[in-house]
């Protein structure tokens, strides 16, 4: 890259060694084998266990079994609504676990192109729902709820919270897909050369399929975004994903609601699974402004 290079060196390294290794759009199959392939560990969590939330495969991570009122988080990964799983995302919610003293509960939704629109966002209210019923059982406050998640898991975090406003204290949105109409300028900024390229955002939208103009799929679209609960977007200054990213957190701040937005220099889409200081910073601060959950 040129001296003009976004991205810290450090970002840099990293960036082009991921995209040597990670097949372009096209073959759901490849895809999940990359992202399966991706590097484990985590930091350790008191209780760890797996569990079924009416039909959907969750993981329970604790930081503290025993205690009592906690803010409860259910997190929904990403991976274009294609690949990924409790696996691939178990580091990220190990270390948000720690970080905020709550209980995350991360969902296995259905899968593109197999199970499209809408079988993801009912998973995810179903998940919502069966971790609200067992938030007193789990040392929770089911009125300190939490929907968190990241890239196309922010989408469907986004979508859980517009769908469920009443029963949701708080959404926290890394880096989230807001508009599949893609128009945004960041779109072609950096639509190659950082990794998360625009042709592989087109083509996981395409396999998620749904109405791009419904707000259940572009939450940027919906109409009327009050009453949505305090929301913490955190957004890498080098992605495709970017604009339509500050531009929900300018409607939500229009809409009165109580929305901090995180904008990391230097860094690339998914960075936050990544060695990278910056990744551990941000951690800190929302696993900060998770514990801080207000009673809804």
């Amino acid at each position: 890259m040129s001296g003009t290079d976004r991205l810290s060196p450090a970002a840099r390294e990293l960036c082009d060694a991921m995209t040597a290794f990670f097949p372009g759009p096209g073959d759901p199959a490849a895809l999940r084998a990359a992202a399966a392939a991706s590097p484990r560990g985590g930091a350790e969590v008191a209780s760890v266990r797996d569990a079924d939330a009416d039909g959907v495969p969750v993981r329970i991570y604790d930081p503290a079994p025993g205690a009592a009122g906690r803010p409860l988080a259910v997190f929904l990964h990403g991976g274009g609504w294609v690949m990924c799983g409790l696996d691939t995302h178990d580091a990220l919610c190990r270390a948000l676990a720690v970080a905020s003293g709550a209980v995350v509960i991360s969902a296995d939704y259905r899968l593109a192109p197999e199970h499209p629109w809408p079988a993801a966002p009912d998973d995810a209210l179903t998940v919502l729902l069966w971790a609200r019923a067992r938030a007193a059982a789990l040392g929770c406050d089911p009125a300190r709820l939490v929907v968190a998640g990241d890239s196309s898991g922010g989408n469907l975090a986004a979508v859980t919270a517009l769908r469920a406003p009443e029963l949701v204290a708080g959404q926290l949105l890394f880096y989230p897909a807001l508009d599949a109409s893609m128009e945004q300028p960041s779109v072609a900024e950096f639509g190659e050369g950082y990794f998360h390229t625009a042709a592989h955002m087109a083509w996981y939208w395409d396999q998620y399929g749904g109405d791009p103009d419904h707000p259940h799929v572009s939450p940027l679209r919906a109409p009327d975004l009050s009453g949505l609960p305090r929301t913490l977007l955190v957004l890498a200054d080098c992605d495709v994903l970017r604009d339509e990213g500050l531009a929900y957190g300018r409607r939500l701040g229009g809409a009165g609601v109580d929305c901090g937005v995180h904008l990391v220099p230097g860094v690339f889409h998914g960075f936050l699974g990544l060695p990278l200081p910056a990744a551990a910073t941000v951690i800190g601060a929302a696993g900060a402004w998770v514990a801080a959950t207000p009673a809804k």
